[in-house]
């Protein structure tokens, strides 16, 4: 009886890791992290420069190169202005527009 309540804690043990291996998310280096970071805050600056975009709350994240923008603006102009304006800038893969019209 001993042996089969230790095969089945095994077993429920390895079950459990590789259930929380399988739900953590891809990893990222230091390099990576910079780049992400560098890209964020050269996409806000533009989007700050911007007359058109700048009065907005549009929020800016950044994962792998993939740029995604997010928020409340006044005008459809704005929305397509941000997503132009990201796009553009060096080391952005693609942008994804979760940019909402007040």
């Amino acid at each position: 009886m001993k042996l089969i309540s230790n095969y089945l804690s095994a077993v429920f043990l390895a079950v459990t890791l590789v259930s929380v291996m399988g739900c953590s998310s891809a990893p990222r280096d230091t390099g990576q992290y910079l780049e992400d970071s560098d890209v964020t805050t050269k996409v806000k600056a533009a989007i700050y420069n911007d007359p058109l975009a700048k009065d907005n709350e549009i929020n800016v994240s950044t994962f792998k190169g993939m740029v995604q923008l997010s928020g409340f603006v006044s005008s459809q102009a704005a929305v397509d202005r941000a997503v132009e304006l990201a796009r553009g800038v060096s080391g952005v893969k693609g942008v994804t527009n979760d940019i909402r019209l007040k």
